[in-house]
């Protein structure tokens, strides 16, 4: 492999993944892209719409005046994400991890969003 940079930091192998999951994961306007991003304190969710490559709406942790763990501040991003997606009459998504693993902050966003009513 002559000369391909190997991925060292955390980040850079994040978004190696990442690639690999958006090369088969796509959204539409009918059935949009449920994307996660995870930083140390927060969390935020978004709808996106890949044939026209617009966000159509986002819910983040950091605005919301949310008590309790980044797990349970996860769980009601979810529902906020579906909440809104239902009053914009979209039902069903595609769940794009970004290359984190389907475990914790990440796997309570999803529950949220399914206790909402959203499927995938």
């Amino acid at each position: 492999m002559a000369g391909m940079r190997i991925p060292k930091t955390r980040s850079e192998k994040r978004f190696r993944r990442h690639l690999r999951v958006r090369k088969t994961v796509t959204g539409t306007g009918e059935r949009p892209r449920l994307v996660v991003f995870r930083s140390l304190k927060h969390i935020s969710a978004q709808l996106v719409d890949d044939t026209t490559g617009h966000t159509l709406m986002t819910v983040s942790s950091h605005g919301l005046d949310l008590e309790g763990k980044k797990s349970e501040k996860s769980l009601e991003v979810g529902k906020r994400i579906a909440a809104k997606a239902k009053d914009a009459g979209i039902t069903s998504v595609v769940f794009d991890r970004a290359g984190y693993r389907y475990h914790g902050r990440v796997k309570a966003v999803a529950d949220g969003a399914r206790e909402g009513g959203l499927e995938f």
